[in-house]
């Protein structure tokens, strides 16, 4: 089974830029997409095979995602259930016969922090999230996470101490969730692989230098470890300041 995830910055402008030729090409059981920066009815997506699921910010032009699935899943649930975090479209949740499939778009906690106290709110309402599914059966979650774990993921770890996606609180956070029985599937499969990113910048030529960071994630419970066959990042696909991630299952 091939899943992706993809934080696309902008699904119309990434339209632009070979979205769909690389869609097809990827061919992915379930294709998930973060920040799509959509509302209702503003892009006519027809991609023949596959089962269709958005989950819209009420503010225009802001965060979205959405699951693209060729199997049909048992129920489907947008948002977490709690009022505070369910107005920017961040969580879209599948039911399969054998696991729940998340995409999720972490807030960000923005320039200065100002939003650092918001996203530790949400990092204890998702995990609380999480662990409920995994009452029933096991939970797959992937997107865009907004943070660098360690400093093995990213380039310049000692620059960027205090900025949002690599404060100690968030870093905290992610060590937390893992420990709570979730793992890193691209670390399981490479703990010590280094320069090996998923966003850049697109200031300051970031991508060309490979200055980048690993935020985008495929986590997985510990349950489907026997499940886990290859995890990849691939840099090579543009169209966004995002690259896709890749999970493969048995």
């Amino acid at each position: 089974m091939k899943l992706i995830s993809w934080n696309v910055n902008g699904l119309r402008a990434c339209l632009q830029k070979g979205f769909l030729e690389y869609f097809n090409e990827m061919d992915a059981d379930i294709f998930c997409i973060q920040e799509s920066k959509l509302q209702e009815g503003q892009v006519d997506l027809q991609i023949p095979g596959y089962h269709q699921y958005w989950n819209y910010a009420e503010k225009k032009g802001y965060s979205g995602t959405a699951i693209f699935t060729k199997k049909e899943p048992l129920s489907v649930a947008y948002g977490i259930g709690i009022e505070e975090h369910d107005h920017e479209g961040r969580v879209i949740t599948l039911e399969f016969e054998d696991f729940y499939m998340i995409t999720v778009y972490t807030p960000n906690s923005q320039d200065g922090l100002a939003r650092l106290p918001y996203r530790m709110t949400w990092e204890e309402a998702f995990l609380a999230y999480l662990k409920k599914l995994e009452e029933t059966k096991p939970v797959i979650f992937c997107g865009d996470l907004n943070v660098a774990h360690k400093e093995i993921d990213l380039k310049n770890p000692k620059t960027n101490r205090k900025n949002a996606g690599f404060t100690d609180e968030e870093r905290a956070c992610f060590t937390h969730l893992l420990e709570s029985g979730f793992i890193d599937t691209f670390r399981h499969f490479y703990p010590d692989m280094t320069s090996i990113y998923s966003w850049w910048s697109y200031r300051f030529q970031s991508r060309a230098k490979n200055a980048g960071w690993r935020i985008d994630y495929f986590v997985v419970s510990e349950a489907l470890k026997d499940r886990l066959v290859d995890a990849k990042i691939h840099t090579e696909v543009l169209g966004s300041d995002h690259c896709p991630v890749e999970l493969i299952l048995s």
